[in-house]
């Protein structure tokens, strides 16, 4: 497990990724930045702080998350958008970041 910042459009959350989460979490080769709209859906337990741009706070441990289904929407040939969520500041409920869980139809 590595410690890594995960980049935002609201702010900023460390969580200690794997390596797959890590490489994951990079979408530009070669850019030492990553992203959390990159990553599905983090576990909480994972999170070790966060920061907000819209309060300029930084939190000890992890976000909120509110999470908002979908419906099963198809996205692309077989593939199928289950949830979509953010992560949220705890003192001003701005998002830090947003994730999307998706899942393979068979």
């Amino acid at each position: 497990m590595t410690e890594i910042q995960l980049a935002g459009s609201g702010g900023w959350v460390n969580a200690e990724l794997t390596d797959e989460q890590v490489a994951k979490s990079k979408l530009v080769p070669n850019v030492d930045k990553h992203f959390l709209a990159s990553l599905e859906k983090l576990d909480t337990s994972i999170m070790i702080k966060h920061f907000c741009k819209e309060c300029n706070s930084e939190f000890e441990g992890p976000t909120k998350i509110q999470i908002e289904e979908a419906p099963n929407e198809d996205v692309a040939d077989g593939l199928v958008l289950i949830e979509r969520g953010q992560y949220t500041c705890h003192k001003c409920n701005s998002i830090i970041g947003e994730y999307r869980v998706f899942q393979k139809k068979e």
